[in-house]
């Protein structure tokens, strides 16, 4: 196994690892929670 095997493999994984964040950050079951720390910041008392 050459360097170019190792380089294409960890692009291959790291594409997938991407693909898996943005499918966990788009769910439709994570959007409530998402949307209820969106609002944490403007909730804080003074």
């Amino acid at each position: 196994m050459d360097i170019n095997t190792l380089r294409i493999a960890a692009t291959v994984v790291s594409f997938l690892v991407f693909i898996g964040i943005l499918a966990w950050a788009f769910s439709r079951r994570n959007r409530e929670r998402f949307e209820a720390d969106a609002q944490i910041p403007f909730s804080h008392e003074q």
